[in-house]
């Protein structure tokens, strides 16, 4: 079996209910990812993870050096496990995650994290262009309701849009439960 490397994408304080850009499931979303990363270290796996930081002191949410821009307790790494800055929203832009996977062989990338629509969407994409093998644990994500044209579209229905197009030509899109049922 080719080597395979969880990919933990922007769960950060400022997703959560007290931050300042919560996601709707933000929590669930974050305790399944703590069971991906707990199966992916019991078998010896890399995970990397992924922290967003905007260049601006103005931005939003995640910003630099606050506490709002740290990993969320539920999934923060080991000493061992890198974490890696970006300020674009694919991870694989001006950091050296290709560079880490590529230097330990890794051909499957299996991802988690947030938002669906923004980061995940586009290290998935970008990955599957690298020509990496994906899969997205569509239960270990997070968005949030987007607004359109004066048309509110519920974050449930920004997820499901998502995960069906990715799983349509970038990745696999499965759910936890069934991801770890089939490494067993």
């Amino acid at each position: 079996m080719a080597k395979q490397a969880l990919i933990v994408v922007d769960i950060q304080n400022d997703y959560f209910p007290q931050g300042k850009w919560p996601l709707v499931g933000a929590d669930a979303a974050a305790d399944n990812a703590a069971r991906m990363i707990q199966a992916f270290r019991d078998a010896g796996d890399q995970v990397v993870h992924i922290r967003h930081e905007f260049t601006s002191d103005a931005a939003p949410f995640f910003t630099p050096g606050s506490e709002g821009a740290q990993l969320h307790p539920k999934v923060v790494n080991r000493s061992h496990e890198p974490v890696l800055l970006k300020h674009f929203v694919n991870a694989f832009r001006e950091t050296e995650l290709q560079s880490i996977l590529d230097h330990h062989g890794i051909k499957n990338l299996v991802i988690v994290g947030s938002m669906s629509h923004m980061c995940i969407d586009g290290v998935t994409r970008a990955a599957a262009d690298f020509g990496y093998s994906v899969t997205v644990i569509h239960d270990a994500c997070a968005t949030h309701d987007l607004e359109f044209n004066g048309l509110v579209v519920p974050a449930a229905q920004v997820h499901a849009a998502f995960m069906s197009a990715l799983g349509f030509a970038y990745a696999t899109v499965v759910s936890t439960d069934d991801f770890l049922a089939a490494s067993h």
